[in-house]
């Protein structure tokens, strides 16, 4: 796993995902990158790009409830940072992967790391 926090966004291929527009505060979008299920969140006006899957059991996770910055697993209850992907609360004792993500000409880029 990652934190993009302390990830060289240049060894990050960034793609392009969907309008801004598109994601309005307070809402998130799910997408699929190769093997990599991502969720992205507009919290605040500020975009946030998580994996997809509690490192508790590998369930989803972007169904979860938001509290403040955390997102909780609707599975069992762990709790992750979108912001950094930072582990919060058990019974995950792992981080979930957090990808940079920008705006670019009015279109949301997400990147992941160089394969």
């Amino acid at each position: 796993m990652f934190n993009y926090t302390t990830f060289d966004e240049s060894n990050a291929e960034f793609f392009e995902i969907a309008p801004v527009s598109e994601l309005p505060n307070g809402e998130r979008l799910y997408v699929d990158l190769g093997d990599k299920p991502i969720v992205i969140f507009n919290i605040a006006d500020q975009l946030f790009a998580i994996g997809d899957v509690c490192t508790h059991d590998d369930g989803p996770l972007g169904d979860g409830d938001l509290e403040g910055y955390n997102i909780v697993c609707p599975r069992h209850g762990a709790e992750f940072d979108v912001r950094t992907g930072k582990v919060m609360q058990m019974p995950a004792v792992v981080d979930i992967p957090a990808y940079p993500v920008q705006v670019r000409d009015g279109m949301i880029f997400v990147g992941v790391p160089k394969e």
